[in-house]
């Protein structure tokens, strides 16, 4: 997805979310993701104030074509968060994340785990939907990236799993294919991060379930839980 170009636009965009970084840490938040800072608020809280902060959101040019922002759900204790790519049309009609097909075949996926939905945080790259679902670009990435940040510094997962080609390569800053990153964990800012294949794509693709479910026992040997 990155080829040199836009890496280097990407590099350019970073001072942007500095800038948004900045911000929170004058509002008294923890300056980086795994940081030693303390908490202000319960963590239901600094999501509730993330949310506030949000708002309405006109900050780039999808706001006019959604019909709901998609925030992101779940625990905010929870030791797995979920990150995919952006709101489909049925998570921007109800406002949820993973509510279509593909997150009905997420929620199996975590079920077989022995994971509920409410036990785990689901979010996404963006949090409104492009139109006709297209890739998002560099500058709604840019747009979002802070908030999704704070979302994880909140949350504190032990780890991320990520959704597919583009949330992967956009969490990892690479363009490597997900094959090639799949398998095995990176650092995501001193987090534990698992590319896997997106749930969209194994409803196309069901032969592939079996690498994702590989994907997955890794996970849950990374969360001390047993594999049923």
């Amino acid at each position: 997805m990155f080829d040199s170009r836009c890496r280097e636009e990407l590099k350019n965009i970073l001072s942007q979310i500095r800038g948004y970084l900045e911000f929170y840490q004058e509002m008294g938040m923890d300056s980086a993701l795994g940081g030693s800072g303390t908490r202000t608020e319960a963590p239901s809280r600094s999501l509730e104030i993330l949310r506030a902060d949000i708002g309405d959101c006109t900050r780039c040019k999808l706001h006019p074509h959604r019909t709901h922002l998609v925030f992101g759900s779940g625990n905010p204790h929870a030791e797995l968060m979920l990150i995919g790519e952006a709101p489909g049309e049925e998570e921007d009609l109800q406002g949820q994340p993973f509510v279509g097909p593909a997150g009905q075949l997420l929620t199996r996926i975590l079920e077989v785990m022995g994971l509920g939905r409410d036990e785990v945080y689901i979010a996404n790259i963006l949090k409104c939907r492009p139109p006709k679902n297209r890739n998002p670009e560099l500058d709604e990435i840019a747009t979002c990236q802070p908030f999704l940040r704070r979302q994880v510094e909140i949350i504190r997962p032990k780890v991320i799993c990520a959704l597919g080609t583009f949330a992967a390569q956009t969490l990892l800053q690479t363009d490597q294919k997900i094959s090639r990153l799949r398998g095995r964990f990176h650092d995501y800012s001193g987090i534990k991060l698992m590319p896997t294949y997106h749930p969209a794509y194994l409803l196309r693709n069901p032969q592939d379930k079996r690498l994702v479910w590989e994907d997955m026992k890794m996970i849950l040997k990374e969360l001390k839980k047993d594999i049923i």
